[in-house]
């Protein structure tokens, strides 16, 4: 008997290598994401921008990158001594506009070189509502930043929206970074502040959008996030407390229909050899000290430096070689 649906085996003819540089701008499910590779040595920038929800602000913040617009200073504002800007997440902030502003032009020059020797660009779509700024001309902002809801109006993009502005950013990405591929996702996670109702018709115009600019461009393929958690782990046993969030369980399992997607054999069979190697150095033991904990140290020390002719375990070797000096 069957309980589920399964999704079925899904193929790409890209791969992702073992020496492969990724980079994930997006929703909270995209820095979950970009975690998980980082987790597992993958050279990865994850969400250097901060959780960012739709389309359009996602192409903003990449179109400060490649160096088609400015920052606009008039969408900087200042709260109880915090200094903020409408474009950015509250992450990147400062003590004053100068700060500020000195924050977002590195945080734009860190993302801009690790772009141009990026091979995996991984866009996380959250939502296709966006809030406009009424006190000036309307302008599409990202954040709020926890302002009154009287200053914005929120509206619902449509596909065509979608489409043309990823249009004229993907001939500027494939300009600056010609070897580039992007891999677009919808985050599962539901967004039900615009009710259950609005969620699906926002979830809706991201899909279709998705759709149709991987059927239309070249580089650039769908991951099927989104399907996975609503159709194959289709229970509330797969969602944190909040009803509303994959959990941990949900999240390897998309994981690692990622990587049997898109990992060729070197990358999946350095990640066979990492887990348990991994789990060892996260590995608490209970006789610190003993000759047993030496023996243990030691092999986990010689399975890291014959790993490290593969990818740089460095920072791993030096935390383990510490460890045995103490003894």
């Amino acid at each position: 008997m069957l309980f589920r649906t399964e999704i079925e085996s899904i193929s790409s003819d890209f791969k992702i290598r073992i020496d492969s540089q990724t980079l994930t701008v997006g929703s909270c499910f995209s820095e979950v994401v970009g975690s998980k590779f980082i987790e597992n040595k993958q050279k990865t920038l994850s969400n250097p921008f901060g959780t960012v929800f739709n389309p359009l602000s996602i192409s903003r913040l990449l179109r400060f990158v490649l160096g088609l617009e400015s920052i606009d200073e008039a969408l900087v504002i200042e709260n109880q001594g915090i200094w903020l800007h409408y474009d950015f997440h509250s992450s990147i902030w400062g003590k004053s506009k100068t700060e500020l502003l000195e924050n977002c032009n590195r945080k734009i020059l860190e993302v801009k070189d690790w772009l141009q020797k990026t091979d995996v660009l991984m866009l996380t779509f959250g939502t296709a509502y966006y809030y406009f700024l009424k006190d000036y001309d309307l302008r599409l902002i990202s954040n709020c930043h926890k302002t009154p809801a009287s200053h914005f109006t929120k509206a619902l993009l449509d596909v065509p929206r979608v489409i043309d502005d990823f249009e004229t950013l993907y001939d500027s990405l494939l300009k600056f970074n010609p070897e580039l591929h992007i891999i677009l996702t919808v985050s599962p996670v539901r967004h039900t502040r615009d009710t259950l109702e609005g969620n699906q018709v926002s979830k809706s115009i991201l899909r279709l959008a998705t759709h149709y600019l991987t059927e239309h461009f070249k580089n650039v393929s769908y991951f099927p996030a989104f399907e996975i958690m609503l159709d194959d782990l289709r229970d509330y046993r797969f969602y944190k407390p909040d009803l509303i969030h994959p959990n941990e369980q949900a999240e390897n399992y998309i994981y690692e229909k990622f990587a049997s997607t898109y990992f060729d054999t070197e990358l999946t069979d350095f990640l066979r050899i990492w887990q348990p190697i991994k789990m060892g150095l996260n590995h608490k033991p209970q006789h610190i000290g003993t000759i047993s904990h030496q023996r243990f140290l030691e092999e986990l020390l010689e399975k890291l430096l014959k790993l490290n002719l593969k990818i740089d375990l460095s920072t791993e070797i030096l935390k383990v070689r510490n460890k045995l000096n103490t003894f």
